[in-house]
């Protein structure tokens, strides 16, 4: 592929598509790429790899507005793979939850 080859589909991919949903998706992908930054961030601090709980939040926020995006550009695979996740990621967290009410009863 030539330079102007490369660079026309640079522009039909992002220029020409440019729209709110792009918006939508970028700012998904963004939340869901920050749980690998807190995580990382709590791992360090802690000097071993540890998951905080708000790894499996922004799994879940930036998981469903993927999601979301995804089935408005009408994409099957990443619509199995997101909604894949967010089962997942929800159930992590509520195994979290239970965790802790249990915790939580023990103390009382």
């Amino acid at each position: 592929m030539s330079f102007h080859g490369i660079v026309g589909w640079l522009h039909s991919v992002f220029v020409l598509q440019f729209d709110g949903w792009v918006v939508v998706g970028f700012a998904a992908q963004a939340l869901f790429t920050m749980r690998f930054l807190v995580q990382w961030l709590a791992s360090e601090r802690a000097g071993r790899s540890v998951v905080p709980v708000t790894f499996w939040f922004f799994s879940v926020i930036g998981g469903a507005l993927l999601l979301v995006y995804a089935v408005s550009r009408h994409d099957p695979v990443f619509i199995a793979g997101q909604a894949a996740g967010l089962l997942i990621y929800a159930r992590n967290l509520w195994l979290i939850f239970n965790e802790r009410r249990s915790a939580l009863a023990k103390v009382e």
